[in-house]
């Protein structure tokens, strides 16, 4: 995995919609979810929404923690 991934999750901010301007990390579950069901955008964009997604349903959160005290 690119560890990059993970960095820009705690650092990056969502560019649209409802939460624009959000940290991905902290994006709400259902909206993350909304986007597993009608799929997510192509790109960096949706590459950091899906790894957000796959975080939050394996219940991973716990591991960006050491990210976000950088």
């Amino acid at each position: 995995m690119d560890q990059t991934i993970l960095e820009d999750l705690v650092s990056k901010t969502i560019p649209f919609g409802k939460y624009k301007g959000k940290i991905y990390c902290e994006l709400p579950e259902v909206y993350i979810e909304w986007f597993a069901r009608k799929g997510f955008p192509k790109g960096r964009v949706g590459t950091l929404l899906q790894t957000m997604y796959e975080i939050n349903l394996n219940g991973l959160q716990h591991l960006l923690n050491p990210l976000k005290k950088k």
